[in-house]
């Protein structure tokens, strides 16, 4: 989407837009349940545990590092990859208000 188009929208659906786009990828859902499911911090390779090249990792990895929903800091060589709970947060409001507002119980069809 353009940045002339965004601004059409409400701030709200440009910022629970964004946080959308990094999920939609099967790989950026495996890593975040990866993550989740491991419960801590990993360093190294996060590509061992994905059947995809560490190319596509790295891209979906910088994907879910720039909506904020995952951190990385460089020890030497490797990348320690964490949850970034405030968002993950953030991400569980934005969505469970998004799915508030257009409730299909509510629907007339």
């Amino acid at each position: 989407m353009t940045t002339q188009k965004e601004t059409s929208f409400d701030e709200a659906l440009i910022r629970r837009s964004r946080l959308f786009k990094a999920l939609a990828h099967p790989a950026r859902l495996a890593i975040l349940k990866y993550l989740a499911e491991i419960q801590t911090c990993i360093t190294g390779d996060i590509a061992e545990e994905l059947p995809l090249s560490r190319t596509t990792v790295s891209q979906h990895l910088k994907e879910l590092k720039d909506a904020g929903l995952i951190r990385g800091t460089v020890e030497g060589v490797r990348t320690n990859y964490c949850l970034n709970a405030p968002k993950i947060e953030v991400l569980r409001k934005e969505t469970d208000d998004f799915l508030a507002m257009i409730d299909v119980r509510k629907s007339f069809c």
